[in-house]
């Protein structure tokens, strides 16, 4: 058993504060791409189902993938853009289209 005594003096105090880091996610940018066979009426519907546009903004987002081959559909976190991205292949599937979403990290 010790003293207390002996160890009246060292008043020592310990702090164990540890900054937590925090970071923003990396950021995506979903692409949807243009084919022949998807109708500008069914990449409308997606664009406004799944990325939530309104119609004048999806109709704008359509037909710059039909006449640049390529439009920009939403920067999101990476588990969300690609969630967004299966949504949109996969409701194309069920309707026979080959609609392909690709990602970009910002």
């Amino acid at each position: 058993m010790e003293n207390p005594a002996t160890n009246a003096g060292n008043k020592t105090k310990i702090c164990d504060k540890t900054k937590e880091q925090v970071t923003t996610p990396s950021l995506f940018k979903v692409l949807m791409h243009n084919d022949d066979y998807t109708t500008m009426e069914f990449v409308v519907e997606v664009l406004r189902d799944i990325f939530h546009k309104s119609a004048t903004e999806a109709e704008k987002i359509m037909l710059t993938i039909h006449f640049q081959g390529v439009g920009y559909c939403g920067t999101f976190p990476y588990a969300v853009a690609e969630t967004k991205a299966d949504q949109a292949r996969l409701k194309a599937r069920k309707a026979g289209f080959p609609l392909r979403c690709t990602l970009e990290e910002v």
